[in-house]
């Protein structure tokens, strides 16, 4: 069955664009231009995956956002004409998937999109409806494998210890959300975390080293200054 992907987006012309590029690669799309009949058809339709803009008429894709998460496990994508981080961490702290800033070109949406399908259909639910305990995760080339506690980038081992293991299990199981350094450390180390502890930081510097991850634009392990830590 052809999954069935949400688009809001109160400017017609994107609206209508990512509906032609995703009913060419055989997805059945509803679309909408307010929040309010978007909330309607989750209701009463099975939905696979949302996309929604962030700024509309009547609710806001945030707003939205929430609302999915108090009933459904699907995918969501975020789509916003601002830049800044603040906008992208509410976005992810609230239960999105991903991130996508205007313009864009709709040919990495529908990337995206089956990205987040093919991730989805195979972790995110159960039977039940329940979300099912991983193995393994993939993020676009880093694979870790609770199983075999190896971790790989790009089809190349990446020796970690059993802490350094454990941090990047918790971030990934954690994907598109904010890890608190309190949070991070006391599910790690299973200790009360003080303030002037920096345990945490010191063992993400030597993560992002084994990474090869870029100082100033890392490509998976992401600092929000006073906050945390995540995994986009």
């Amino acid at each position: 069955m052809n999954e069935k992907i949400l688009i809001v987006d109160d400017e017609r012309e994107i609206a209508d664009l990512l509906e032609v590029y995703l009913q060419n690669d055989h997805y059945v799309v509803y679309k909408f231009y307010n929040g309010t009949d978007a909330l309607r058809c989750m209701e009463e339709t099975d939905i696979d995956l949302a996309v929604l803009d962030v700024m509309l008429p009547d609710i806001d894709g945030f707003r939205i956002c929430q609302k999915i998460r108090e009933k459904f496990f699907f995918p969501v994508i975020m789509l916003t004409a601002k830049i800044e981080d603040s906008d992208k961490i509410m976005g992810l702290t609230i239960g999105a998937d991903d991130y996508i800033t205007k313009p864009f070109n709709p040919l990495e949406v529908v990337a995206r999109v089956k990205t987040q399908l093919r991730r989805c259909s195979r972790y995110n639910t159960s039977i039940s409806g329940q979300p099912v305990e991983k193995s393994e995760y993939d993020i676009r080339g880093l694979v870790i494998n609770k199983e075999s506690h190896k971790c790989f980038l790009y089809g190349r081992e990446i020796f970690l210890t059993p802490i350094e293991f454990s941090i990047l299990w918790y971030l990934c199981e954690h994907q598109g959300k904010v890890v608190p350094s309190e949070e991070l450390f006391e599910a790690v180390w299973k200790e009360k975390y003080l303030n002037n502890n920096n345990t945490v930081m010191a063992h993400i510097g030597r993560l992002r080293e084994k990474l090869e991850e870029p100082a100033k634009k890392p490509r998976f392990i992401k600092t929000i200054w006073g906050v945390g830590y995540g995994i986009e």
